[in-house]
């Protein structure tokens, strides 16, 4: 009821290798939400890191980081799933044989 899946969520553009080069950006968080991390990062270190300052930008980073996960997630379990009726159809096709 009202909740967002990661199919229905806007993510944002995609930034660019050279973007976050030029923001230098670990590898690890070199991702989908990236595009979002740029300018929390530089909100950040304006107003040295104060935890109440820059709330907005951390609050769309997370939820799309969070999105990001559940995108996985779903991946994970169709994969799983997958595998799981292959494996089913390879026994009853066993079961068959004999």
């Amino acid at each position: 009821m009202g909740h967002e899946t990661p199919e229905t969520y806007a993510w944002p553009p995609v930034a660019t290798h050279e973007e976050m080069k030029a923001a230098s950006l670990p590898l690890g968080y070199r991702d989908r939400c990236a595009s979002l991390l740029i300018p929390l990062n530089k909100c950040r270190r304006q107003t040295l890191y104060l935890p109440w300052k820059c709330v907005d930008e951390r609050h769309s980073y997370e939820k799309c980081e969070y999105m990001e996960f559940q995108s996985r997630v779903n991946a994970l379990q169709k994969q799983k799933a997958a595998a799981a009726s292959a494996a089913a159809a390879a026994d009853a096709a066993a079961l068959t044989a004999e």
